[in-house]
């Protein structure tokens, strides 16, 4: 148990700071613990609920939030999730070219960072579809979206590191509380009877989501992104 609670809080400290939940490497801790189905899945979101929100308060107090930018993504990702949710694909052929995808993603993350005045902040019109397709792939692989939507908006310039976490975070809490609601809706939420997890994943939260929004510096956050990138492109194949 003491290894388990040590996996999860680092987990928590290497997502949250770079915005994100963690909610893949929360399935696979779990796992190790025997745990599957509906209760690794449903524990796994809460866990991202939690973790990212933190997360996303952290970077919002130190300035890195933007309304304008989550608020598009968001309306058109929500819907979307649910249906991609229903979606019958060929998983084997899928997880491999998303697994392609995210691996180039996470190289792209390890070349110079941007500089500010070479931003360009979309319109409302390209984020509303780019949310929507997001949101479909979100719910078709099961996670809240922050492995897709933070490589998109640096590579297209969109944000710099610290407001592109921030904003991930917010996107990540607002599909996983719509991936909790959908379960209970059709009876399937499980969640763990005990609260040692959420505790670790807590603490972990905190640490990693200071860190990300007031110490560690833009190339880290960039490198960090890579890792968690590789992470997932890793248990894709796995």
């Amino acid at each position: 148990m003491i290894g388990v609670l040590a996996a999860v809080f680092a987990v928590a400290v290497l997502y949250s700071s770079v915005g994100h939940g963690g909610a893949s490497g929360y399935l696979a801790v779990l796992s190790l613990m025997g745990i599957v189905g509906a209760a690794a899945s449903s524990s796994a979101l809460a866990l991202n609920i939690l973790v990212a929100g933190i997360s996303w308060i952290a970077f919002w107090r130190a300035g890195h939030f933007s309304w304008k930018l989550l608020a598009p993504l968001a309306i058109a990702s929500i819907p979307a999730a649910a249906v991609g949710g229903w979606l019958t694909i060929s998983e084997p052929l899928f997880k491999a070219l998303l697994a392609f995808a995210l691996a180039c993603a996470a190289v792209r993350m390890f070349l110079p960072d941007l500089k500010a005045d070479a931003l360009r902040p979309p319109r409302v019109v390209v984020l509303a579809p780019a949310g929507a397709a997001i949101g479909m792939l979100s719910g078709i692989v099961g996670v809240g979206g922050g492995i897709f939507l933070s490589p998109l908006m640096m590579t297209c310039r969109w944000a710099d590191a610290k407001r592109t976490a921030a904003v991930s975070a917010g996107f990540i809490v607002v599909n996983s509380v719509a991936g909790l609601g959908g379960r209970f809706a059709r009876g399937s939420l499980e969640l763990l009877p005990y609260a040692w997890p959420l505790a670790a994943a807590f603490a972990g939260g905190l640490l990693g989501s200071w860190l990300g929004s007031r110490k560690l510096g833009t190339r880290w956050l960039r490198a960090l992104l890579g890792v968690v990138l590789l992470i997932a492109a890793a248990k894709l194949l796995v």
